[in-house]
């Protein structure tokens, strides 16, 4: 059930822009291009078994990330070196950091299932290191990566990172949240934002629940809309 922006109405509330990152902020799915290239041998059996439903993706993560023949500075280099922010990233970033005189920035952040090591890799390449990241964080230690699930309902953490409570923490602050994202693990925020921007796999989630979406390509629809809803917060006439 696709919608416009022009079809909600958000309270004159302050919006928030939140991003899944594989395959949504970032073109690619940046974990699975490192596991093509630093991942053991088995790697692809592991996410076919994730795929089939026998694991969850913390489960598939931890162990293809396990595994892998590279440490961290050899894997943040590869992401540099291969990784491209999706269009129309800059841009939306540059409006939310400076969206007028005397106007307060726009909040601006990836909320991850991912790891936090090379999401920050790409978004400092690019000069948007300043992006807060909720994702798992790691860390390295004798060749092994430790995962840290902070972003979890209490109780909860052993599920992993939760994308709806990230969401539902900028709301209870008052913030009207626009999310963008790509694929199933996108749904639960899905359900929880104010308005929602899918592509591929989400949009069809989405379609299946009755959750209204606006299709995107690249941000340049997220910029523009992100715009208006900060226009109409501070009293200007909606477009």
């Amino acid at each position: 059930m696709t919608t416009t922006a022009a079809n909600s109405a958000n309270g004159r509330r302050a919006p928030a822009f939140l991003t899944d990152f594989d395959d949504t902020a970032a073109v690619q799915n940046v974990a699975e291009l490192l596991l093509n290239r630093f991942g053991a041998p088995g790697w692809p059996s592991v996410r076919q078994q994730f795929r089939d439903g026998k694991m969850s993706l913390k489960e598939y993560q931890e162990i293809t990330f396990r595994d892998i023949l590279a440490d961290r500075p050899a894997m943040q280099h590869y992401v540099k070196e291969h990784a491209i922010l999706r269009p129309w990233f800059a841009e939306l970033y540059n409006f939310c950091r400076n969206p007028g005189p005397g106007q307060e920035p726009v909040p601006l952040a990836v909320v991850s299932q991912g790891l936090d090591f090379y999401i920050s890799a790409l978004l400092e390449r690019d000069g948007f290191g300043d992006v807060p990241i909720y994702a798992v964080d790691t860390s390295f230690q004798d060749g092994r990566i430790s995962y840290h699930y902070n972003h979890a309902y209490p109780g909860r953490e052993s599920q992993g990172n939760s994308k709806a409570f990230v969401v539902e923490q900028f709301q209870r602050r008052g913030y009207f949240v626009v999310y963008a994202g790509d694929g199933a693990s996108d749904l639960e925020a899905s359900r929880q934002a104010d308005m929602v921007f899918a592509h591929r796999t989400l949009a069809r989630f989405c379609d299946q629940e009755g959750i209204r979406y606006t299709p995107f390509q690249d941000f340049k629809s997220i910029l523009l809309t992100v715009r208006q809803l900060h226009l109409n917060a501070n009293g200007a006439a909606p477009a």
